[in-house]
């Protein structure tokens, strides 16, 4: 969409779409708004300047062609930004594809990162780490950083990631799922909560001696985590997160299909 009028001399116009007008004051969402543009920064800094982390980008135009990150702006142009999931089809790829889909969350996100690891999903979580090391992590490893700050999201070596907007873990799980395409990995009910490790089946015999009198008693099937050795059981807690995630999935599919829509 072309905007309806020039910028001023030494200002670009700049308009963003979709929910990356989450990021935007009221007065500037879904509309065209101008910038001071020297004609040294890189369309990445530009938008970034407005609010945008660079990691919430899926496209990026302008005067209507696509362009990446480092594409320098010029007083005049027009440029537009678009989220990961509503990105055109005739764009030039912002970063490379990932080969798994991978975590780490900043130390808001606790009970986030205790469902992503019920679902099955390698995520890393404590919550001591410091920002810099969150980054470092992110960008070594080539995980996706969830995190409620835009300051760590915007730190240029993070490629991938997301600001999770709902405050509610419950919801948190959905909006991720959503963003991500995630369903149940193969290893649903298979990581740690605690640790992230994979758990393994073990025997009753094996670890009776470290269960509670009513453990031992009702109870028959049991994993242990092979890294911190944690036991459990398909206990009534089971069966709550169980339901809970169940929810989350039906939710997530049914957000999906309506932003198809």
């Amino acid at each position: 969409m072309k905007p309806r009028t020039a910028p001023r001399p030494g200002q670009a116009l700049i308009r963003v779409h979709g929910d990356l007008n989450d990021f935007l004051p009221l007065g500037l969402r879904n509309t065209w708004f101008a910038r001071p543009c020297s004609g040294r920064e890189t369309v990445k800094n530009l938008i970034e300047t407005c609010g945008v982390p660079h990691p919430e980008i899926g496209a990026l135009f302008v005067d209507g062609h696509p362009v990446d990150f480092d594409e320098l702006v010029r007083p005049g142009h027009a440029i537009e930004a678009f989220p990961i999931v509503s990105a055109p089809d005739a764009h030039i790829a912002l970063r490379p594809p990932l080969n798994d889909t991978r975590f780490v969350l900043d130390t808001h996100l606790g009970r986030l990162a205790a469902y992503l690891r019920m679902l099955g999903y390698d995520c890393l979580y404590q919550n001591h780490a410091h920002d810099a090391e969150l980054a470092q992590l992110a960008h070594e490893e080539q995980r996706i950083l969830l995190t409620r700050d835009l300051g760590l999201l915007k730190r240029s070596i993070v490629v991938y990631g997301a600001f999770v907007r709902e405050i509610i873990p419950s919801r948190q799980i959905v909006e991720v799922m959503r963003r991500f395409n995630l369903t149940p990995s193969p290893t649903v009910f298979q990581r740690c909560m605690r640790c992230n490790g994979l758990t393994v089946a073990v025997s009753k015999a094996e670890i009776e001696h470290l269960l509670e009198p009513k453990t031992r008693q009702y109870f028959d099937t049991f994993r242990r985590c092979a890294a911190c050795g944690k036991i459990y059981w398909q206990g009534s807690h089971y069966a709550r997160l169980q339901t809970l995630l169940e929810r989350a999935v039906r939710e997530g599919v049914r957000r999906a299909a309506s932003c198809e829509r």
